[in-house]
């Protein structure tokens, strides 16, 4: 500690983005002398309607030292291994998009190179078949390796679903333990130093006043701090990302005790609709453009589709995608939709917030605020938005999908310079370069350009330098493996019972076969066994 260092840090707004920068800053700046306040009020609502993450909480949650399945039967949490997209690349299509990777490389070989190889000279199922995570989902299935575990079950890779609230109230009650204190209070003035028009407090409606040197903004869309103090501006996606409504309803789950492990996004006439299956309900959304569907009309269109009865009311969200010009401005910080939106589909949202406080506890400043510190945590925000505005833009891009004024208009829109180079690379030879970025690497791109039909002319020469027969001979093995390690796996409700993740845990776990899914739900990925494979238990340690 010096005379520089940030004694008092103010966070902005709860919800998820508050309490997950508040349980963090608890782990990192337990440092004697930093203090830390998160200011909320519970007579303003919060949005969390995102039930749906990717693999990187994992590391989050370890970092917090999270017990996790204590956190998934706190959240009515359940696991992803990745989302199925429904008529996406066409009427009629599905195809599945896994966590984790496609086979094995061999020699230096990308794996989705030797399937395309091989796919020229053979009769090849879809690549999902070669994704432990893309078959397990398949077949309802789930586990966890322990640390001793052998491939291919420590291949399968997933992420959670939970209920939003209820993630925001354990984190709190993690950050409140480690001595993050709450003050509850509706924010009526931001109080800026006249000499450089930093902020200095925030005064409450009752006129207490909350002073700091580091604000965190997670006030949502309004960006209370970032936006309506500092004047940060905004920039928007909306050009590629037309959708800019959601509406959002609970109904029951159609088959209690067994969610599916995966989301599922369905592509509508104006938008796309999701399906996220909780322990307790499954949450259900349109998103949808205000262009092309009104807002009743939306509402009627999602409570035609709910598989079981209404749980709530129906909410209604508008947004802008895009983000803000500096999510960095002075000594504020924006996190979450303070700084941004990008619309859920590939379930981002809480990534980012994880992003940016990884990066500020990185970057993380003194009273000086060193504007290369804040330039450089700009700068990686910057292109991590970027990076997923451009996969985002590819699902609505690459489309066949003419029945609507919505797809033809997405169909036949320019795209940014740095998502067009990549589609013509891959529609080349399958070519694909994502170093130095940490988010969505090749068997992502993959996973949705094959599945929404840009299937490359060729593929890699270096492919033909491998032995067609030993090549052959390999995919098949790797498919079998990772067919007869589902096989063998429990069934997504059984391992959250035996692992006590949900409150039915009390009860024995019954093995009996699951009624099967009613035909027209069943993925189009679906495998059935082949020979019997050893894998271990699936009560261990996460990957």
């Amino acid at each position: 500690m010096n005379e520089h260092s940030i004694r008092r840090v103010v966070i902005v707004g709860g919800g998820t983005a508050g309490w997950m920068a508040a349980a963090a800053f608890a782990r990192f700046l337990n440092n004697g002398y930093t203090e830390v306040t998160l200011v909320e009020s519970e007579e303003i609502g919060t949005v969390g309607v995102g039930e749906a993450t990717i693999p990187p909480l994992l590391n989050f949650n370890q970092m917090l030292g999270l017990d996790e399945n204590e956190f998934l039967k706190a959240t009515a949490g359940t696991f992803k291994l990745g989302i199925e997209f429904v008529d996406w690349g066409a009427l009629g299509e599905r195809y599945f998009h896994p966590f984790g990777n496609y086979g094995h490389d061999l020699q230096g070989v990308h794996f989705h190179q030797l399937w395309l190889r091989e796919r020229a000279r053979r009769t090849m199922p879809d690549i999902a078949a070669w994704s432990m995570s893309a078959v397990a989902a398949a077949n309802g299935k789930f586990g966890r390796a322990t640390g001793d575990a052998r491939s291919p079950i420590r291949e399968l890779f997933y992420a959670f679903h939970f209920d939003a609230s209820l993630y925001a109230r354990y984190l709190r009650a993690y950050a409140e333990r480690a001595g993050i204190s709450r003050v509850e209070g509706r924010i009526a003035e931001v109080n800026l130093r006249p000499t450089d028009g930093y902020v200095e407090a925030v005064t409450l409606a009752d006129g207490r006043r909350i002073e700091g040197d580091l604000f965190i903004d997670c006030s949502g869309f309004r960006g209370l701090l970032i936006e309506e103090a500092l004047e940060t501006g905004y920039e928007s996606y909306a050009q590629w990302l037309p959708c800019d409504r959601a509406v959002a309803v609970p109904c029951a789950l159609p088959t209690p005790g067994e969610p599916d492990p995966f989301t599922r996004s369905t592509a509508r006439r104006a938008g796309w609709q999701w399906r996220i299956p909780l322990q307790h309900r499954m949450g259900n959304g349109l998103v949808y453009s205000s262009e092309f569907l009104d807002d009743d009309d939306a509402e009627a269109q999602l409570l035609a589709s709910l598989e079981r009865e209404q749980l709530a009311d129906a909410r209604r969200l508008t947004f802008t995608a895009g983000r803000r010009r500096e999510c960095w401005n002075r000594n504020v910080v924006a996190l979450g939709l303070s700084g941004g939106f990008i619309e859920p589909l590939e379930s981002t949202s809480i990534h980012l917030v994880q992003a940016g406080i990884q990066r500020l506890v990185a970057l993380f400043p003194d009273k000086r605020f060193d504007p290369r510190e804040r330039d450089e945590f700009n700068r990686q925000m910057k292109d991590l938005y970027e990076d997923i505005r451009d996969f985002i833009i590819l699902h609505y891009k690459a489309t066949r999908r003419d029945d609507s004024p919505f797809w033809d208009r997405v169909r036949t829109m320019n795209v940014p310079d740095s998502l067009q180079r990549n589609i013509d690379l891959f529609a080349g030879k399958g070519r694909l370069f994502r170093e130095g970025y940490d988010l969505f690497s090749n068997p992502s791109w993959v996973a949705v350009c094959l599945g929404q039909g840009i299937v490359p002319a060729s593929w890699e020469p270096a492919a033909d330098a491998l032995d067609e027969e030993r090549v052959a001979q390999a995919l098949d093995q790797i498919r079998r493996g990772y067919l007869d390690t589902a096989q063998r796996l429990p069934t997504h409700g059984q391992f959250l019972r035996m692992t006590a993740a949900s409150p039915l845990a009390g009860a024995a776990p019954s093995l009996a076969p699951v009624a099967p899914r009613p035909a027209e739900d069943v993925p189009f990925f679906a495998f059935t066994a082949e020979s019997p494979f050893d894998v271990g238990s699936g009560g261990g340690s996460p990957l």
